[in-house]
């Protein structure tokens, strides 16, 4: 109670404003406090559980006091882990890519979205949402987005030989650091000319939260591959906060519907008018559009009724091995 005392009364005093050369500041102090009984612990793992807790008292939303608890540690270790079987996993080749089809409005295959996978040795299967998320702030998404742009090209290459899948196309989903990354769009034509895939059967998904940053090179970029042929989708549209003033600037071939309005679109007016809409602004700018998370026939119907021509989802199949 006491140190609770002492922390709000450190949070009042310094959130009080102040000068500093004339001119008036304030600021919002994250602390974080632990709590010790015996002298012989190390001043240093006293500091880590008190510097732990003070994290998450920004994560809480700052100008707040959180106590460390044991909780937090183990978090820590377990991300720790994570990102050391990471890093052997990219070295040992672990990751595989699944494929889930696009199918258009007469039900035939004309593509699919290559999702990767992580077959732990001693887990299993691990979660994108477990992994993917840590991958991003290490950086570690750079060589498995590039392990997948590649193994998805040199997918392509090898369709390309047989005249039944020679026009299937594959969408590889973008991260943040990828698209941002100054080298990206050398790389990507680099590996299409090492693998031989086509380019027009290489579609590239990103979604609107990476259209908030760095418009104007992300555009070029976009227009570079555009020009080699390469299309691009926008990946759960409606979701995000895209410009339309950005939007008819991109070279977009495709929109895709998010399953969030897909889902409940049957018995929800709400989802079934984003939906429309959603087609009706495709339509006027000439791009095509695919509804995922597909999982019912009455799904599909209305959709198509509205003229929704591509389907993604588990009416049509799930990812899965490509064998």
């Amino acid at each position: 109670l006491n140190a609770n005392a002492l922390g709000q009364k450190l949070l009042c005093a310094l959130n009080q404003p102040y000068e500093l050369e004339g001119s008036p500041h304030h600021k919002t102090p994250s602390i974080g406090l632990t709590l010790f009984r015996d002298h012989e612990e190390r001043i240093e793992d006293i500091l880590k559980r008190a510097d732990l807790a003070m994290y998450q008292s920004k994560a809480a939303g700052r100008n707040t006091v959180r106590f460390y608890d044991p909780s937090m540690q183990a978090v820590v270790m377990a991300r720790s882990a994570l990102e050391r079987d990471m890093r052997e996993a990219v070295a040992e080749g672990q990751f595989v890519l699944y494929y889930q089809p696009v199918v258009n409005a007469e039900r035939c295959t004309v593509g699919h979205e290559a999702l990767v996978r992580w077959r732990h040795p001693q887990r299993g299967m691990v979660s994108p949402g477990e992994f993917i998320p840590v991958a991003e702030q290490t950086g570690l998404i750079m060589p498995i987005g590039q392990w997948v742009l590649r193994t998805a090209c040199e997918q392509l290459a090898r369709w390309a030989t047989h005249p039944a899948t020679a026009d299937l196309t594959i969408a590889v989903n973008l991260s943040a650091r990828q698209l941002r990354h100054q080298e990206f769009a050398a790389e990507v034509l680099t590996i299409l000319d090492q693998t031989g895939a086509r380019a027009e059967r290489l579609k590239l998904e990103l979604t609107e939260s990476l259209l908030l940053h760095d418009v104007e090179e992300t555009i070029g970029k976009m227009q570079q591959l555009a020009a080699r042929g390469i299309r691009f989708s926008l990946d759960d549209f409606g979701t995000g906060y895209s410009s339309l003033a950005y939007l008819k600037r991109l070279p977009l071939d495709q929109l895709k519907i998010d399953q969030s309005f897909v889902r409940d679109l049957l018995t929800d007016p709400n989802d079934a008018a984003i939906a429309r809409t959603i087609l009706q602004l495709a339509q006027s700018m000439d791009l095509d559009v695919v509804a995922e998370g597909v999982e019912q026939e009455g799904q599909r119907q209305f959709l198509q009724a509205l003229g929704c021509k591509g389907f993604q989802g588990y009416l049509f199949g799930r990812p899965g091995p490509l064998e």
